[in-house]
C-alpha cells in the first residue's frame, strides 16, 4: 500500500484511481491509512462478498495449517469498469511499479 501511496502522482498523471479492499473494519483501515499516510480509499468488505465474487477468497497455508483468506491481488479496470488485467498472488516489493508500467502500456 505504501508503494502505491508513494506513487500517487504517477497514477494521477495517468488518470488512474487507486483503492484497496479487505475484510478489515473501517476503523482498522482508518488507523492503517493514518499510520502509513495513505490518501486513497480503503474499502471494508467484512463479509467478503465482493472479495469472494472476484475469486480472491482462497485457501492459504501457513506453518502447515490451511485456512481461508484474501489472496493479494490487483485489478486494472478500464473507464467502463471492465477488468483489463488481473495480477494474482501479488508480492508487495516492486508491484506498484509493475502496475504503473502496465497502465502506461495500455494508455500508449
Amino acid at each position: 500500500m505504501r508503494d502505491f501511496a508513494d506513487r500517487m502522482p504517477a497514477f494521477e498523471a495517468l488518470n488512474c484511481a487507486v483503492a484497496g479492499i479487505s475484510p478489515d473494519s473501517q476503523e482498522s483501515h482508518r488507523k492503517f491509512a493514518e499510520k502509513l499516510g495513505i490518501s486513497f480509499p480503503l474499502l471494508s468488505d467484512p463479509d467478503h462478498g465482493f472479495i469472494e465474487a472476484c475469486g480472491f477468497w482462497a485457501a492459504k497455508k501457513m506453518y502447515g495449517r490451511e485456512y481461508m483468506g484474501v489472496e493479494r491481488s490487483t485489478v486494472i479496470a478500464d473507464p467502463g469498469g471492465k477488468a483489463v488485467k488481473i495480477f494474482r498472488k501479488v508480492k508487495v516489493s516492486g508491484h506498484a511499479e509493475e502496475v504503473l508500467q502496465t497502465l502506461k502500456e495500455h494508455a500508449g
